[in-house]
C-alpha cells in the first residue's frame, strides 16, 4: 500500500479515536462515584438506547470479520456462526432478560445472591465472569492487531503487538474515565457505523450480481473450486464423526453462551424497569438480525469476488476477507474508490473492536470490585452495619477497585491476544460462549426456575462447568497438535474437539443438580418464593 493509503486509515482511525475519547471526557465529568452510576450509567437509557448499545456490544469483531472470513473460506458451514449467534437471542428474550433486570443490580452473582448464601457465589460467579470476559477479549485484541497490520501494509507481528497495545490502552481510559455511560454511548456510534458500513457493502454485492442470490451463491461455488460441495455441509464440519461432533458442539455453546456471557447481562441493568430490558432486546434481535444476514451476503460475496484462495493467502484465517472484499467493489487495489472504501470499512471495523472491549472490560471490572473484592471487604469489617460515613467510603473503595482491575484485566488480554495472533476470531469468540454456556448458564438457570437449588449446587454448578470447558480447550488442538494451534511445536491435545460445549455445558448442569440432591442443606421456601415473586412482577427491583 501506498503512503496515501496508510495516511487515509490513519485519519480515520485517528478521527473515531478523538470521538470516542471525546465522549468519554463528557461522561467523566458526571459524578462516576457511584456504583449505579460507574456499572449501569443511572440506569437512564431507554429501550432504543440500549438495543442499540446491545447490538453495538454484541457484534463484535468476530462477527464483522471473522464469520464473513469463514463463510468465504468454508461457505455452508460457516454459517452456523451466524444462526448461531441470532437464534441465541430468543434463549435471552425468552428466559433471561427481564428476569435478570428484576432480580439484580449490576451482575449476574445478585441475581444468585438474591436466594442463595452471598459470599461463596459471588465468589465463583465473580471468578467464572472475568475469566470468560478475558477469553472474549482475546478475540477482540487478534482482530484489532489483524486489521491494522492489513491496513498499513505490514504482515510482520510488530504492527500486530503495537495495536493490541494500543487498543487495550483505549479499553482502560474509556472504563477507568467514563465508566457504563460512555461505553454505552461508544457502542450506539459504533452500532450506527457497523450497520451503515454492512448495508452498503451488501447492496454493493448484491448489485454486482444483478440483485439475483442464487447467482451469488453460483458464482462463490465456481470461484471456491469446490463446485456444489461449497453450498453443502462438510468443508468445515464433515470430514468424519469427531468434525462434525464439533459442529453440534460449536452450535450448542452459541445458542446457549449468549444468555451467560457478563456484558451481555450487565446490559439489562442501565434500563429502568424490566418492561424496558425486554424491548430492549427486541430492538436489538431485529439489528442483531439484519446484520448476521449481511454477514452472510458478505462471506459468499468474497468467495465469488474474490475467490477463497486469495483471501487465504491475505490471511489464513480469513480475518480480513471483509476489508478486501470493500477495496475490490470500491475499484480495486490503487483506486481511489477501492482505498476510500477499504479505508473506511477497516476504521468501522477498528470502531467495532473498541466499542466491544469497552463492554467487556466494563463487565470484568465489575466482576472483581462488585463480586470479589466486596464481599472479603465486609467479611473483614465483620459483617456489620457500617455507618453512613463509612458506607460511603466503602462505594468510594469498590469503584476504586473496578478502575485499578480495568487495568489488570487490559494488560491480562493484551499479553493473551499476542500469542493467539494466528487463530479466527470467530473461533475464538466460540470458545468464549462455550465457557459462558458451561459455567454461568445452568447456574442462572437452577437459580431463577428451581425451587430446591441450593449455594453448593450453584457453586458445583459454576465450577462444574468451568473447570471442566478450561480444561478440554488446554487439552485440545487449539492450544496443541496442529500447525493453526498456540504452541504448533507441542503436542497434548487429548481432546479431539476444538469446542467442548458438547461435554461441559451438560456436565454443569449435572453438576449443579447433583449438587443440590445430595445437599443436605435444604433451600429456604421463603427466599425462593420472594426472589420468584420479585422476578416474575418486578416487585422491589432496583
Amino acid at each position: 500500500m501506498t503512503l496515501s493509503h496508510q495516511t487515509l486509515a490513519l485519519v480515520l482511525f485517528s478521527a473515531f479515536v478523538a470521538v470516542t475519547l471525546a465522549i468519554t471526557t463528557w461522561a467523566s465529568r458526571r459524578r462516576q462515584g457511584s456504583p449505579e452510576e460507574f456499572y449501569a450509567g443511572g440506569r437512564l437509557f431507554s429501550p432504543m438506547e440500549n438495543g442499540f448499545a446491545i447490538s453495538g456490544d454484541y457484534m463484535s469483531a468476530a462477527s464483522f470479520l471473522g464469520i464473513s472470513g469463514l463463510i468465504a473460506l468454508y461457505g455452508y458451514d460457516g454459517m452456523v456462526y451466524s444462526v448461531g449467534f441470532l437464534v441465541a437471542w430468543l434463549v435471552v428474550l425468552l428466559l433471561v432478560a427481564e428476569l435478570v433486570r428484576n432480580c439484580g443490580r449490576f451482575t449476574l452473582a445478585d441475581v444468585l445472591a438474591a436466594r442463595l448464601r452471598q459470599r461463596p457465589v459471588r465468589i465463583a460467579s465473580g471468578t467464572a465472569s472475568v475469566i470468560v470476559s478475558v477469553l472474549y477479549l482475546v478475540a477482540q485484541m487478534v482482530g484489532a492487531g489483524t486489521l491494522v497490520a492489513l491496513l498499513l501494509g505490514d504482515s510482520g507481528t510488530q504492527v500486530r503487538t503495537w495495536t493490541v497495545i494500543g487498543v487495550g490502552a483505549l479499553m482502560v481510559v474509556y472504563v477507568s474515565c467514563g465508566g457504563m455511560r460512555a461505553t454505552t454511548w461508544i457502542q450506539i456510534v459504533k452500532a450506527v457505523l457497523l450497520m451503515g458500513g454492512a448495508i452498503t457493502l451488501t447492496v454493493m454485492v448484491l448489485l454486482r450480481f444483478g440483485g439475483d442470490p442464487g447467482a451469488l451463491l453460483t458464482g462463490a461455488a465456481e470461484r471456491s473450486g469446490q463446485g456444489s460441495d461449497f453450498l453443502a455441509p462438510g468443508l468445515l464440519f464433515g470430514e468424519n464423526l469427531v468434525s462434525r461432533l464439533d459442529f453440534v458442539s460449536l452450535g450448542i455453546a452459541l445458542v446457549l453462551g449468549t444468555a451467560g456471557l457478563p456484558h451481555i447481562l450487565a446490559r439489562f441493568y442501565t434500563v429502568p424497569t424490566a418492561r424496558a430490558a425486554r424491548r430492549s432486546v427486541i430492538w436489538a434481535i431485529g439489528l442483531i438480525g439484519s446484520f448476521y444476514l449481511m454477514t452472510i451476503v458478505l462471506g459468499f460475496g468474497a468467495a465469488a469476488l474474490l475467490g477463497p484462495d486469495t483471501v487465504r493467502a491475505d490471511n489464513p484465517a480469513g480475518n480480513t476477507a471483509v476489508p478486501l472484499l470493500a477495496r475490490m467493489l470500491g475499484g480495486g487495489e490503487g483506486t481511489t474508490g477501492g482505498t476510500v472504501l477499504f479505508a473506511v470499512v477497516a476504521a468501522i471495523a477498528f470502531a467495532t473492536i473498541l466499542a466491544v472491549v469497552a463492554g467487556i472490560t466494563l463487565a470484568s471490572s465489575a466482576a472483581i470490585a462488585h463480586d470479589l473484592y466486596a464481599p472479603l471487604r465486609r467479611s473483614r469489617a465483620g459483617g456489620g452495619r457500617p455507618e453512613t460515613s463509612g458506607r460511603e467510603a466503602a462505594v468510594g473503595s469498590e469503584v476504586a477497585v473496578a478502575r485499578g482491575s480495568a487495568v489488570v484485566i487490559g494488560g491480562i488480554a493484551i499479553a493473551l491476544g499476542l500469542l493467539a495472533q494466528n487463530l479466527n476470531v470467530a473461533f475464538l469468540v466460540g470458545l468464549a460462549f462455550a465457557v459462558a454456556a458451561s459455567a454461568n448458564l445452568p447456574v442462572l438457570l437452577y437459580t431463577l426456575f428451581w425451587r430446591r437449588f441450593t449455594t453448593r449446587g450453584a457453586l458445583w454448578a459454576v465450577y462444574g462447568g468451568l473447570l471442566p470447558a478450561l480444561a478440554l480447550v488446554a487439552l485440545s488442538p487449539v492450544v496443541s497438535g496442529s500447525p493453526e494451534a498456540l504452541f504448533p511445536d507441542l503436542d497434548f491435545a487429548w481432546f479431539p474437539l476444538q469446542n467442548p460445549g458438547v461435554v461441559s455445558i451438560p456436565l454443569g448442569f449435572l453438576a449443579g443438580w447433583f449438587g443440590t440432591v445430595t445437599d443436605d442443606e435444604r433451600s429456604d421456601p421463603a427466599r425462593h418464593a420472594e426472589t420468584e415473586v420479585r422476578a416474575l412482577t418486578g416487585a422491589g427491583a432496583v
